[in-house]
């Protein structure tokens, strides 16, 4: 699959959620380089959010624990958060296009709901707040895609 498929996948995903499809293709961008084969196992997401749900045993194995503290994909989506917007897929499945982008517009739209409609807040949420120039990186990169 090209570049231009998955940009036109983004840009599709994005406007069924309602949503600004070059800012999506941006967040992309800065998230995976457009790659989506692209994963990062995040301990420290793991250890706050992850690990009392294996010790509670709602998360029932530790593959999947460790895969819920993995991001996936074009969006670089945590496990995590999409199992708890429903997703019931295997979590490998998120490096898959179509999947990434469904999933990472569903969180998005969320994110966006928790900053008030502020994109700049959403961005940074999405991020997670641990790079302060995350919002204007992605903005900065949002021209290339209208």
């Amino acid at each position: 699959m090209t570049q231009a498929d998955m940009i036109a996948i983004v840009k599709a995903t994005a406007s069924d959620e309602k949503l600004f499809p070059e800012i999506m293709c941006a967040i992309v961008e800065q998230e995976s380089s457009w790659n989506p084969w692209s994963i990062r196992y995040e301990p420290a997401f793991y250890e706050h959010y992850v690990a009392p749900l294996l010790k509670s045993g709602e998360v029932k194995s530790q593959t999947e624990a460790t895969a819920r503290a993995i991001s996936w994909g074009l969006f670089q989506t945590m496990g995590q958060s999409v199992r708890e917007l429903g997703f019931a897929g295997p979590m490998a499945s998120l490096c898959d296009p179509a999947t990434s982008a469904i999933w990472g517009c569903k969180l998005f739209t969320v994110k966006l709901g928790h900053a008030g409609e502020d994109l700049e807040k959403a961005l940074a949420l999405w991020n997670g707040g641990g790079n302060p120039l995350y919002p204007g990186q992605v903005l900065a990169r949002v021209e290339k895609y209208k």
